[in-house]
C-alpha cells in the first residue's frame, strides 16, 4: 500500500515525467538512450552533445534512397536541393531528437513500436520548408503511406500523377500537418517564443525548454484527477486500518 501511495505521490509531483524530456522513440534506428554524438554528420550536428541517432544514421540521412528507409526523394524527377535540405533536417530532427517525450504516442506498425505526433513546428521553419519546395512536384500527401514498393523503393502509385507542390500543398500548414500523418502541427509561434519546435538550430538545443513548457503545462491539467485519486485512495486507506 505504501509502495502505491509513493507512486502516486510522484506522479502528483510530476517526477514520473521527467524522463520524457529526455528519452528517445522505439523505433527503427533510434538509440535506446540519448547521449553525446561528437561524430554526428552536416546537418545533424546541432544534436551532436545529446542525440537518439548514431553517426552512421547521421550520414545516412544525407543521402538518396539510404538504407534507413529506403526512401526516394526523387519520386516526381530530382528533387531541388533546397527543398532536400529541409527533408534532411526533418529526417535528423526525427531521428536524433531526444526532446520529443510529450508527443510520443505507441503505435502499431513493423518497422516501430512509437511515433511522434502534433510535434508544434515553429512558423518559420513550417513556412521556410514549403517555400523551398513550391517549384517541386509530388504525387501524394500522406507519405507515411500508400506508395508502390514493388521496386523495393517507394514509387507514385498506378492511380496518381505528378503535379506541382502548390497544388499538392496549397499552405505551409497544409504541407507541415499532411506530409507525415500530423506528426507535426502548425504553429504562429516564432522561434523566440519559446511555445515551438526548431528544426534548424544552431549552439545549445533550445528544444528541451519548450518540451519542459508542455509537459508542465499537460501535468497541469492532469493535477487535479491525480490529486483527487490520491485523496480517495489515502481516505479509502484510513477507512480500511481504523
Amino acid at each position: 500500500m505504501l509502495l502505491f501511495l509513493s507512486a502516486l505521490l510522484a506522479l502528483s509531483g510530476g517526477t514520473l515525467s521527467l524522463d520524457k524530456l529526455n528519452m528517445c522513440m522505439d523505433a527503427k534506428h533510434h538509440k535506446v538512450e540519448p547521449g553525446p554524438e561528437g561524430a554526428l554528420y552536416l546537418q545533424c550536428s546541432p544534436w551532436r552533445d545529446n542525440a537518439c541517432c548514431t553517426a552512421n544514421t547521421s550520414e545516412e540521412a544525407h543521402n538518396d534512397n539510404s538504407y534507413l528507409y529506403n526512401f526516394n526523394w526523387n519520386h516526381c524527377g530530382a528533387m531541388s536541393s533546397k527543398c532536400k535540405e529541409h527533408f534532411i533536417q526533418d529526417t535528423c530532427f526525427y531521428e536524433c531528437s531526444p526532446h520529443l517525450g510529450p508527443w510520443i504516442q505507441p503505435v502499431d506498425q513493423s518497422w516501430r513500436k512509437e511515433r511522434i505526433l502534433n510535434v508544434p513546428i515553429c512558423k518559420e521553419d513550417c513556412e521556410l520548408w514549403w517555400e523551398d519546395c513550391k517549384n517541386d512536384f509530388t504525387c501524394k500527401t500522406d507519405w507515411h503511406k500508400g506508395w508502390d514498393w514493388s521496386s523495393g523503393t517507394n514509387k507514385c502509385p498506378t492511380d496518381s500523377k505528378c503535379r506541382k507542390w502548390t497544388d499538392v500543398f496549397a499552405t505551409p500548414k497544409s504541407m507541415c500537418e499532411q506530409i507525415w500523418s500530423n506528426s507535426y502541427i502548425y504553429t504562429t509561434y516564432t522561434k523566440d517564443s519559446g511555445r515551438c519546435m526548431q528544426l534548424w538550430f544552431t549552439g545549445p538545443n533550445p528544444n528541451k525548454k519548450v518540451a519542459e513548457y508542455y509537459l508542465n503545462a499537460a501535468q497541469r491539467g492532469q493535477s487535479y484527477p491525480v490529486t483527487t485519486l490520491l485523496f480517495l485512495t489515502v481516505t479509502s486507506f484510513f477507512v480500511t486500518m481504523f
